[in-house]
């Protein structure tokens, strides 16, 4: 039975990070990354706001960073603004690029998990190893606990045959129709002539359309006069947006197995950002003295609820975005959000509201019917969510 310190279930962007800092600030733990895919950190793009860091996570990042910019745009229809608040992007090529070779014979990639625990890997075909901790970081685990809407995307990284004239991200494009829910498109700009283009919808429910987003995505394009000459790659994703939840008894249902990122809840639950999150466990986690299963489940679970605790106001605006107003009109709760100052946004962002911009944000002429907004405001057990959704679900037009 092979033995390590710290073995890592999942290569995705906080597994990812957690190996990186562990290999870099404590290289005398036996550690053991096992990734399904072919590559570590699949096909995605992570994203954060300067602010969202302090100077020397942002430094130990900056590796990473595959592009990076001064400031960004939102649009919306009655609305546009740019924004002077720093913003990058790491792609999972130049993440895989540079972690990779630091974790060396330490990555296993193309590895089948049948099965986690606290202390083991059962692996396809029934190999079993064996650490001091297993950490689960293979996305997010279904609950019953917890009432979600979701973020669902589709990107497409493309080379345009003429240069696209974008000098910053538009972080959201909300003159678009609605289809159903909150959509948006979101463009960075990589190089002269080459951009992602991600369509997005605040949905009631995790199904997407492939076909729909991919016509979504042809059509802002032409329509913005850009003629695509390559689709380089295409990248998708669903995730949750936290409306209300009992956080003690998902990390009771959890039973000791110690996990990271989406799993472990550690996510922005307005915006679905997951990076400034992974930063700060990966830095916790190579603090600790001990890497026993039970120190690091209480460690991490510690980190994840106090997160819990400071994330209600986040819990608030969500039921109000998705219960209080029409799916069509969920555009004008942002478009009123994008109007407040900028140090309100970025703190925002960062997930470090003041009581003062809390009192901004809900003050002032609501952007939904006030009584169903404070029908909202109310909905704070899971399952009274779970049945309002279940009746107004509708499908995307």
């Amino acid at each position: 039975m092979n033995t390590f310190d710290i073995i890592l279930a999942g290569g995705g962007l906080a597994n990812g990070l957690l190996a990186w800092r562990l290999r870099t600030h404590r290289p005398e733990l036996r550690i053991l990354l096992l990734e399904q895919g072919e590559a570590l950190g699949g096909n995605h793009t992570w994203s954060f706001h300067d602010g969202d860091l302090d100077a020397a996570q942002r430094a130990w990042l900056a590796p990473f960073i595959s592009a990076q910019w001064a400031g960004y745009d939102v649009v919306f229809p009655g609305y546009s603004r740019t924004l002077d608040s720093g913003y990058a992007s790491i792609a999972s090529a130049d993440f895989a690029r540079v972690i990779e070779p630091a974790l060396g014979s330490a990555l296993h990639l193309g590895v089948r998990i049948e099965e986690v625990t606290p202390t083991t890997v059962r692996l396809a075909g029934g190999e079993v190893l064996q650490a001091r901790a297993v950490i689960d970081g293979r996305g997010m685990r279904a609950s019953e606990r917890l009432a979600l809407g979701y973020q669902t995307f589709l990107g497409q990284e493309v080379r345009l045959h003429a240069p696209h004239g974008l000098a910053r991200p538009v972080i959201m494009d909300a003159g678009v129709a609605q289809q159903g829910g909150y959509r948006f498109v979101y463009l960075l700009p990589f190089g002269p002539d080459r951009l992602l283009i991600e369509d997005t919808h605040y949905v009631d429910t995790a199904a997407w359309e492939p076909e729909r987003l991919r016509a979504n995505i042809a059509a802002y394009a032409a329509a913005r006069g850009w003629h695509i000459a390559e689709v380089l790659r295409e990248e998708h994703g669903s995730l949750p947006i936290v409306l209300a939840g009992d956080v003690d008894g998902y990390w009771n249902d959890l039973a000791g197995q110690p996990c990271t990122g989406l799993r472990a809840g550690l996510f922005h639950p307005t915006t679905g950002y997951s990076l400034p999150h992974a930063v700060r466990l990966a830095e916790r986690i190579a603090q600790l003295p001990a890497f026993e299963a039970p120190a690091l489940f209480a460690a991490i679970r510690q980190e994840a609820q106090t997160a819990w605790r400071g994330q209600r106001f986040f819990r608030l605006l969500n039921r109000m975005l998705f219960l209080a107003g029409e799916p069509e009109n969920r555009w004008r709760v942002m478009q009123r959000f994008y109007t407040l100052p900028p140090g309100l946004v970025a703190r925002f962002y960062a997930g470090r509201p003041t009581l003062a911009d809390m009192a901004r944000v809900l003050t002032g002429k609501p952007p939904v019917p006030v009584g169903a907004a404070v029908d909202a405001a109310m909905r704070v057990h899971p399952s009274q969510i779970h049945s309002r959704i279940n009746r107004t679900i509708r499908t995307p037009a």
